[in-house]
């Protein structure tokens, strides 16, 4: 097969039912096509291309991704297409699932016979969410010492390379709880607690008080670390400048900004722009 023929699709975890979905459409119109998805976290994909993977389309769920590591060397443009919130999914089955809401999760968490887990915050932007919505409940609830505590119990094997593998545990009942995209947990029908907006990262406009929240992260190059703060949660598509199939890349973008790739969005539970 042409190198010309095949897509290749680098994207992240939480995306993967959506682009699935576009490429099976893609693939319809254009049957000679190979489209290859690979999905890991964010800044794993990101940190992959700068190490010289190759790839057309590179689809993230932090459009901050694309300045701080990527532009100008591999993209020019990105598109800002959905948005999204951190929710705690769990299964019928989860200890304290009967009692848990949204006024008292943080203690369910916190018992001793509970697991919950999150996603790394140097491979994936739903790690570095999940700490800023901990901080922010801290604020938001009154509760000195929250953020450490929750931190203090979920560290090791609770700490997930990307969103998607923590559904997957939360779903066969190897977790209790995840933090994870609301799109994350429509896809594997999981059972969430909806947080409040102040702290779920949800909304524009909370999105000073979003900024309160910060974390540090590892920068560019090796040793350097840069402090990302708190926003809205966005997710954001670009072809990128060496892209070997250029044509079929535009085709793609244009798919998942059009109505129908808009429906297929919302039918994955993301909020389209």
């Amino acid at each position: 097969m042409s190198q010309e023929s095949i897509l290749t699709i680098l994207h992240a975890g939480a995306l993967r039912k959506p682009m699935v979905e576009c490429a099976k459409l893609l693939q319809a119109a254009q049957p000679e096509l190979d489209i290859r998805l690979e999905s890991y976290g964010s800044r794993s994909c990101a940190r992959q291309v700068r190490e010289g993977k190759a790839a057309d389309i590179l689809a993230l769920a932090d459009p901050l991704l694309f300045a701080e590591l990527l532009g100008p060397e591999y993209v020019d443009n990105y598109y800002i297409f959905a948005n999204d919130q951190i929710v705690l999914a769990f299964n019928e089955f989860s200890r304290g699932s009967g009692e848990i809401g949204a006024a008292n999760w943080f203690d369910i968490l916190l018992r001793e016979d509970v697991s919950f887990g999150r996603s790394n915050q140097h491979l994936d932007p739903c790690g570095y969410r999940t700490l800023m919505v901990w901080q922010l409940a801290e604020q938001y609830y009154r509760r000195p010492g929250l953020f450490a505590q929750l931190d203090q119990r979920c560290w090791g094997d609770l700490i997930y390379p990307k969103s998607y593998d923590l559904a997957s545990d939360v779903l066969m009942g190897k977790l209790d709880y995840a933090f994870e995209y609301l799109c994350v947990v429509n896809q594997f029908g999981l059972n969430h607690l909806t947080l409040p907006e102040k702290i779920n990262l949800s909304s524009p406009a909370q999105a000073d008080y979003y900024r309160q929240a910060a974390v540090s992260l590892q920068g560019r190059h090796s040793g350097e670390m840069i402090t990302t703060f708190g926003a809205p949660i966005e997710f954001a598509v670009s072809i990128l400048k060496n892209a070997e199939n250029p044509g079929p890349a535009k085709a793609f973008l244009d798919l998942i900004l059009s109505k129908k790739g808009q429906q297929i969005l919302e039918d994955c539970g993301l909020i389209p722009y």
